[in-house]
């Protein structure tokens, strides 16, 4: 059961956040989730609208992530589905809502790591737009680089996804690219 559209995902996420950042980070969750959800053959839209959502209750309570968000969602009219797919991406990190479908274990992939695709992607004169997988798998490496981004969380969500980081990561690039601009991503001036 499916009644989460991207119109009120980014309506509800707007009642809980301001800052910038954080709706960058929607931003790009929510288009790598696209890009998963075309490589599984499952709703585009609805995986993107999951992904941009994810975060909802973070810059309210970013000590108590994922606390106030079962409740706050079901009551804006979310599935269960839906919520139990937003409240798997912190498994591990501050709940056990083990990710088993495979909307569930990509939102628990693509949270890390489209902070590293982002991040190695700025530092490119063209952006995302030219961005090979291999130039990012040197960065995943590189352990001091994007430091914040779990990849031990990264390696375990593709595991569940029976995929290896390289796999995930290009999906995820390629999807992004395609939104380079409106993920701030573009070539430099």
């Amino acid at each position: 059961m499916k009644t989460l559209t991207l119109d009120r995902a980014k309506e509800l996420l707007n009642t809980t956040t301001t800052e910038e950042h954080l709706f960058l980070h929607a931003k790009n969750v929510m288009v790598a989730m696209g890009g998963l959800a075309k490589y599984f053959g499952e709703d585009k839209e609805h995986w993107m609208a999951i992904g941009y959502l994810h975060d909802y209750d973070y810059e309210q309570f970013p000590q108590e992530h994922l606390k106030h968000t079962e409740q706050p969602l079901k009551e804006a009219g979310l599935t269960d589905e839906e919520v139990r797919a937003i409240l798997a991406h912190g498994y591990g990190l501050v709940n056990d809502v083990e990710p088993i479908t495979n909307l569930e274990k990509s939102l628990f992939t693509a949270d890390e790591l489209t902070g590293i695709i982002q991040a190695a992607a700025r530092m490119r004169p063209a952006g995302i737009t030219d961005m090979e997988v291999s130039s990012f798998m040197k960065k995943f490496k590189d352990k001091k680089f994007a430091a914040k981004c779990n990849r031990e969380v990264i390696k375990q969500g593709c595991e569940m996804m029976g995929m290896d980081v390289k796999e995930v990561a290009s999906v995820c690039i390629e999807a992004m690219k395609e939104y380079a601009d409106e993920l701030q991503l573009g070539p430099k001036e």
